[in-house]
């Protein structure tokens, strides 16, 4: 059966990048939390045009020819603007949300001139070989939030990230219910394997920035 992109369904949110040039996500109106560009996913995604990373006038292009795989992709928002900037990216979700991030791939496509994306199918904790060599940056926005998740989420982390590897993970602070417990088991796992420096406003997109959402840069200890 073909892929439905029946326009009806969907709900467009733009992300001007500093270019000038804008991403322009689809989202769903039905179903469930992939479908709709988190908070998070945009503070993300404007990091990555920070000028640590990416300054034009200076030459700096930290993404252009780096590999990319971002987990948990929803809309693929994170991974859209990696690959406008210049990275080859491999976005990544559960089978029932391809359809939506073909969808915007095909949308920005326009977009992405040096760069590449494409949209793979990934259940955490299981097999990521199609996935490797290690990539150079793994991005995550909004994906510690379901405790069942919690375990093998790290254990992909550690079978998709090398000594040269960069995880930024990018998550909204949540006060109620079980989120909070979710964080800690996260982190108390994820810091038996890796090292978490957290990133300062200052170095985050001045505009696209709140006190809720925490971006991490996290490394495998050595």
């Amino acid at each position: 059966m073909a892929a439905q992109t029946d326009d009806s369904k969907y709900f467009v949110r733009e992300i001007e990048k500093n270019d000038g040039c804008v991403l322009r996500m689809k989202q769903c109106y039905m179903g469930d939390v992939g479908c709709v560009v988190w908070d998070a996913a945009i503070v993300l995604a404007k990091y990555l045009e920070t000028k640590q990373f990416y300054e034009p006038s200076t030459g700096v292009n930290m993404w252009c020819g780096r590999t990319v795989v971002e987990l948990g992709a929803g809309t693929g928002a994170v991974g859209l603007m990696a690959a406008t900037l210049g990275a080859q990216v491999i976005v990544t979700d559960l089978e029932d949300l391809q359809t939506l991030l073909s969808a915007n791939i095909q949308e920005n496509q326009p977009l992405v001139k040096s760069g590449s994306i494409s949209a793979k199918v990934l259940k955490w904790g299981e097999d990521v070989s199609e996935l490797l060599p290690h990539p150079h940056y793994i991005l995550m926005a909004d994906c510690i939030y379901y405790e069942q998740s919690i375990s093998p989420l790290v254990e992909t982390l550690k079978q998709l990230s090398g000594p040269e590897t960069s995880i930024i993970c990018c998550y909204e602070q949540r006060t109620e219910g079980v989120n909070p417990e979710v964080e800690r088991r996260f982190f108390e796992l994820l810091q038996q394997d890796f090292t978490c420096e957290k990133i300062p406003s200052d170095k985050q997109d001045p505009e696209f920035s709140s006190p809720d959402i925490h971006i991490l840069h996290i490394q495998r200890k050595h």
